[in-house]
């Protein structure tokens, strides 16, 4: 089985509606998937956020972004390959 993340977009961003200090977005991933002898490609979109301060620049917030959809990613990914066989009992 292989995963590969193929292309990485912010979409939006934004301050959320009640939380100060709290900016909420979307990330679309594209991922490439071979299973079982299958090809996908398929698209995720990803809620992200982040605590922000008081003038923190907008580079900084999209990489803190970013940053959240990629450990996202490492979470689905290592659910996703080199899961152990279980031995039969």
């Amino acid at each position: 089985m292989s995963f590969e993340i193929k292309d990485c977009q912010l979409l939006y961003f934004g301050p959320h509606p009640t939380f100060k200090g709290r900016i909420t977005g979307v990330v679309r991933v594209k991922i490439h998937e071979n299973f079982l002898g299958n090809d996908s490609l398929y698209k995720l979109d990803l809620k992200v956020r982040t605590e922000t301060g008081e003038g923190m620049p907008t580079a900084d917030v999209r990489h803190a972004l970013l940053a959240h959809a990629a450990h996202q990613l490492n979470r689905l990914k290592s659910r996703r390959i080199n899961v152990p066989a279980m031995a039969a009992e």
